[in-house]
């Protein structure tokens, strides 16, 4: 009798399962692709005059809002620099598509002088705007004001001095999130100035809180820390439970911009570090605590110290802090991240931001966060790494879906590059494009507002809003636990497909071996 033979069987049925294990374990890594982070549609400008020659004004430092009632309804406010100081409003009503200049109402018996405005929108849709008025032929900073829309920026209350003081500098905005008559107004109070500068140390960061929609304000208390005598750019945030975030530099031995050493002239920044500090409230801005972020940030520039480079803060509905902020470690400017997370004093980080190589010589700087309601985070940027002179800019953005540990390729936002020379201080050779950028962020898009300056030149000064949107798009994915199942049951038909081959190849050695 013939002896069967299940030889080209169970080779048949080992090969099978090590082609399905292993397409099974590929499928399963498939879903690992990361997201991707695009702009969509072409550049648009945002202020009136971005398209005329003739209107020459600088429009830069804008902050992006959206009515949390009315998705469709955006506002930008931003300063003007040259060739007058001024404030400019911009409102939108279809996402951002259009825009229509507004004018904010001015105080009657001031100068009408506007300038440093900041908004946000309230929970239930009532929009506030501050702005300081300037006064005499030095500008200098007056008094803090408040003005608040009910109609999405269509009209606007008569103004509310909110700050009396003289010398109010970097006035910034925040409302609290669970009580939309709860306004926080923070700022950095100057005692003595000078030309560009501040005559000494000393000068503190104060914030007061209204919590009847900006009628009455309660006494000033202090943010910033008695030791940290050279402290500036508050960047303000409130988180989930209403606790209250102030993000700001201190400059520490910084002599050159702070007491205006460099005399409004360009060359090599501060030689020294400076630091990233974060405060924090818990009691609506009663008291304060404060966390070092970061305490050898190296400075990449000069700058003026009435209106700095801002740090950027935001705050995940988890209640994680995000701080960045740009760093010349490294021996050209790079955007740095630091998180942390809801109770923990360790800050995490700092987490290098841009996807470019380490030391190319390029400069990313001044980036702005901002956290979508389910929690992505993203950064936008300066970017000129395009450029082997390191002038031209970009603007690109990048976004984590995991907390900050990576990051989307930079998506460049910009359609073409533009002069970072052109700007308040350019003919010294001290150019500013502004304090900060501007970013809204909503589950699947985000609105950039960035300082353009395509239409100017050194002569005119000339600086436009321009915005883009970026839209996200994330591979399909299994849930976790069906994404393991797929991965361990496909290493499970591996082993034993492996296993079979085993068994034949020791069948093939004992028959050879019985002959």
């Amino acid at each position: 009798m013939k002896r069967l033979s299940f030889g080209p069987l169970l080779w048949a049925l080992a090969g099978a399962f090590l082609l399905m294990g292993l397409g099974a374990v590929i499928v399963s890594t498939a879903f690992d692709a990361p997201p991707t982070a695009s702009a969509v549609g072409a550049n648009a400008p945002i202020n009136a005059g971005a398209t005329q020659a003739d209107d020459i004004r600088s429009n830069n430092s804008p902050t992006v809002v959206r009515n949390p009632t009315s998705a469709g309804n955006l506002v930008v406010a931003n300063r003007i620099d040259t060739p007058e100081y001024g404030c400019a409003l911009h409102v939108s009503r279809d996402g951002g598509a259009a825009w229509a200049d507004t004018p904010l109402p001015l105080p009657e018996g001031e100068e009408p002088k506007c300038f440093g405005p900041d908004a946000v929108f309230a929970s239930d849709g009532t929009l506030y705007v501050s702005f300081v008025t300037l006064e005499g032929e030095g500008n200098t900073p007056n008094a803090g004001w408040l003005v608040k829309s009910t109609d999405g920026g269509r009209t606007f209350s008569e103004p509310v001095r909110a700050l009396g003081r003289e010398l109010v500098f970097q006035l910034r905005l925040a409302v609290d999130p669970n009580d939309p008559r709860r306004v926080h107004l923070i700022w950095l109070q100057g005692s003595d100035v000078g030309f560009l500068k501040f005559a000494q140390p000393g000068n503190p960061i104060l914030t007061t809180r209204s919590d009847d929609g900006g009628s009455t304000w309660s006494s000033p208390a202090r943010v910033s820390s008695p030791e940290r005598g050279r402290a500036i750019a508050p960047a303000p945030a409130v988180g989930p439970d209403g606790e209250l975030y102030v993000l700001y530099l201190d400059l520490q031995e910084d002599q050159l911009d702070y007491e205006g050493a460099h005399r409004g002239e360009g060359g090599p920044p501060y030689p020294g570090p400076i630091s990233l500090v974060l405060a924090r409230s818990v009691d609506d801005g009663r008291t304060w605590g404060e966390s070092l972020v970061a305490d050898r940030i190296v400075p990449i520039d000069r700058f003026v110290v009435f209106f700095p480079p801002s740090p950027s803060v935001a705050v995940a509905p988890d209640g994680r802090v995000y701080a960045a902020f740009h760093d010349a470690r490294l021996g050209d400017p790079d955007v740095l991240l630091w998180s942390l997370a809801k109770g923990s004093d360790a800050w995490e980080g700092p987490t290098r931001v841009n996807d470019t190589p380490e030391r190319d010589g390029s400069s990313q700087y001044l980036p702005q966060v901002s956290v979508a309601p389910d929690g992505r985070l993203d950064v936008l940027y300066y970017d000129r790494r395009l450029d082997p002179e390191n002038v031209m800019n970009h603007v690109s953005l990048q976004a984590s879906f995991d907390e900050g540990d990576r990051f989307t390729a930079s998506a460049r936002l910009t359609s073409q590059p533009f002069s970072s020379q052109v700007g308040f201080g350019s003919k010294e050779d001290l150019p500013t494009l502004g304090s900060r950028l501007g970013l809204a962020s909503t589950d699947d898009r985000a609105l950039a507002v960035w300082t353009d300056t395509r239409a100017g030149t050194v002569a005119s000064n000339k600086q436009d809003l321009a915005r883009a949107v970026v839209a996200f798009s994330e591979p399909e994915r299994l849930s976790p636990g069906a994404q393991d199942g797929l991965r361990y049951g496909g290493i499970a038909l591996m082993v034993l497909g492996l296993g079979m081959l085993l068994v034949g190849l020791l069948g093939v050695v004992s028959r050879r071996a019985s002959t």
